[in-house]
């Protein structure tokens, strides 16, 4: 059941080339001349759909659906009948596609063809159904019985539709390594050109998926990597293009390849504008407004995050890690907890976390912080993922280093910088680098300290990191020669304050003013005297007699 098939005939070179907008063309210019044969259009139905023109793919197929009926091939009508359904359903028009669907079933049924192929790949919607509804003992069956019946037919499609689904399956019930395996298994079928490229898409997109899931990005990029050269020689291919670019740019991001990374999804961007309801477009902005942030351009990515939202794509972390760049903690932090509260699933989950952790230290919210690094840590234990491993482990670091335990955290944010550096991150790894440095400068070792700093500046300045960059030099240059005279009267008040340990909503209270301006304040002095943490802030405050005697 391979599409596009058919005989021999005058489009088999544009096919074997895989020059799809040609063969469309070849085909519809047919069509006008003398209508099509019911072969002829579903062949016109798959290069419709290979070159993104649903609507015209999903005209021939209907249309071939009913010459099949007409001639009185049940079996091929009900194969048009299911792709038509299929792909409205993957498209969320649920209700037109299970009429499809369902047709296809009664027709099977009607004609008495127990032994068709066709009944094998309408076990496959259902069983994906509840996978997604968290269901997988049903759909490991249905996978299963889908397998069979590809190997009884020698159906190589449905074969690597069932083996992925039961992959997927596998996963979510705990057998990772046997899921995985069935996965790779399926992605050498893809990149080999043993099943055909109408479900190639699909396939990637949803093993890329299960990696994110498991955080596995050595695996997720090697199958990003392989099928990006499979693209390349068919760049008339649209069903998957998108998707395929957004984890192409996350992959080049985590690598240090930004210029490619933002030059890419730009292009990526036109493309979707270019594309009325393509489901990636929301993904690709917020990753072209995360590249925006990295690199210092604001506006741009607060435009960014802003067509995320209005394309479906919830611009949380990334706007939240944007309000903190710009100095509004507080409004940063409203967003995360939100966020927080909302994200269930893994990986978004996570990302969150990291991010709330980040958000909740820079308001002076230790135990909000606490919360989100330990929950990371529980899950970082029951993946065991290096990605999701050094995540925890900064986090944690972090939150220890605030915490006042300086050597606890040192440990942590090495473990951290160890596996960024095996994974061949460098932004993760300088960001670790600038923690570690803090950790340093509370154990007096400053010589080590400036060490991580200049590693750390260098590595931005490389990426073109531009506001880590400026925190960095700002640190460096602070640390040569930190004051309390470079204090402001109400600076200190603050200062004398967080040495008390309180928060910002605290300190806001205690001083009658808004925690917005404590945050700039707290924000001010950090800055003046080299610190990134309230430890240190208090540490400093102790050291030169800050602190007032009545605290």
């Amino acid at each position: 059941m391979r599409q596009p098939g058919g005989s021999r005939d005058g489009g088999q070179d544009t096919r074997e080339r895989q020059a799809w907008t040609e063969e469309f063309m070849r085909l519809v210019t047919a069509d006008r001349e003398q209508p099509l044969d019911a072969a002829g259009l579903e062949r016109l139905g798959a290069a419709a759909y290979l070159i993104g023109r649903d609507d015209a793919s999903t005209e021939a197929l209907t249309r071939a659906h009913h010459a099949y009926g007409e001639a009185g091939d049940a079996e091929a009508a009900a194969r048009c009948a299911f792709w038509v359904g299929f792909r409205l359903v993957v498209n969320g028009e649920q209700a037109r596609g299970s009429g499809w669907l369902a047709r296809a079933q009664r027709m099977l049924e009607d004609a008495q063809l127990a032994d068709s192929v066709v009944h094998g790949y309408l076990l496959v919607p259902p069983a994906i159904g509840r996978l997604m509804n968290g269901d997988p003992a049903p759909a490991l069956e249905a996978f299963e019985r889908a397998v069979a019946i590809a190997k009884r037919a020698g159906d190589r499609d449905l074969l690597a539709m069932a083996r992925h689904g039961q992959g997927r399956g596998l996963i979510k019930v705990g057998r990772v390594a046997e899921g995985l395996a069935l996965l790779d298994e399926v992605m050498i079928a893809v990149t080999g050109g043993d099943v055909s490229p109408v479900i190639v898409g699909d396939l990637y997109c949803s093993v890329i998926d299960a990696c994110k899931e498991m955080f596995d990005i050595r695996r997720a990029r090697e199958w990003t990597e392989a099928l990006s050269e499979w693209c390349a020689t068919q760049p008339d291919l649209v069903p998957g293009r998108g998707e395929c670019a957004i984890h192409h740019v996350e992959i080049a991001q985590l690598r240090g390849d930004w210029p490619d990374a933002l030059a890419e999804i730009t292009r990526a961007c036109e493309w979707f504008g270019e594309r009325s309801g393509e489901p990636a477009a929301g993904g690709g902005f917020y990753r072209l407004a995360e590249l925006r942030r990295l690199r210092g351009e604001f506006a741009e990515a607060e435009a960014c995050y802003q067509r995320a939202h209005e394309l479906g794509r919830d611009p949380q972390p990334g706007m939240a890690l944007l309000r903190l760049a710009q100095g509004r903690g507080e409004t940063a932090a409203a967003a995360i907890r939100g966020a927080m509260e909302q994200a269930r699933r893994e990986p978004r989950r996570s990302q969150v976390l990291a991010a709330g952790a980040e958000i909740m230290l820079a308001v002076g919210d230790v135990a909000a912080a606490r919360a989100a690094a330990d929950e990371l840590s529980r899950s970082a234990g029951a993946v065991g993922a290096p990605l999701l491993c050094a995540t925890s482990a900064h986090a944690t670091g972090a939150v220890l280093l605030a915490e006042g335990q300086p050597a606890a955290a040192l440990s942590a944010l090495r473990d951290a910088c160890a596996v960024w550096r095996e994974l061949e991150a460098p932004y993760e790894a300088a960001r670790v680098r600038v923690s570690m440095a803090a950790a340093l400068h509370e154990l007096n070792d400053t010589d080590t300290a400036s060490m991580e700093l200049i590693a750390a500046r260098e590595a931005f300045r490389r990426l073109g990191a531009a506001p880590d960059l400026r925190r960095v030099e700002s640190l460096m240059s602070a640390r040569s020669s930190r004051t309390a005279s470079d204090l402001t009267d109400r600076e200190v008040q603050v200062l004398r304050l967080i040495a008390t340990g309180m928060t910002n909503r605290a300190i806001a209270a205690s001083l009658g003013i808004s925690e917005k301006t404590v945050a700039r304040h707290v924000s001010n002095l950090f800055l003046k005297l080299g610190l990134s943490t309230r430890a240190a802030a208090t540490a400093y405050a102790f050291k030169h007699n800050l602190i007032a005697p009545s605290t």
